[in-house]
């Protein structure tokens, strides 16, 4: 698993990442971010996400699955 810290390529990533993030600060976690320019928690979680702020995993591909190939077994 690779651990990065910038926003996603995909927009589907960035939406996955953005919604688990926000769910988090609707549970009470702290924003990271000083001064947010919105108090409503997707919108605080997507400018962490863009800022940087955030760490996530991604999983490991082999060369197969990247291309869209997955092996039958």
């Amino acid at each position: 698993m690779a651990v990065l810290n910038q926003a996603p390529d995909s927009q589907f990533a960035f939406v996955v990442v953005a919604g688990k993030r926000a769910r988090q600060l609707m549970s009470g976690a702290s924003p990271l971010l000083a001064n947010p320019r919105s108090h409503k928690a997707t919108r605080v979680a997507m400018e962490e996400l863009s800022a940087g702020q955030l760490e996530y995993r991604t999983p490991d591909l082999d060369s197969a699955e990247k291309d869209g190939k997955r092996r039958k077994e």
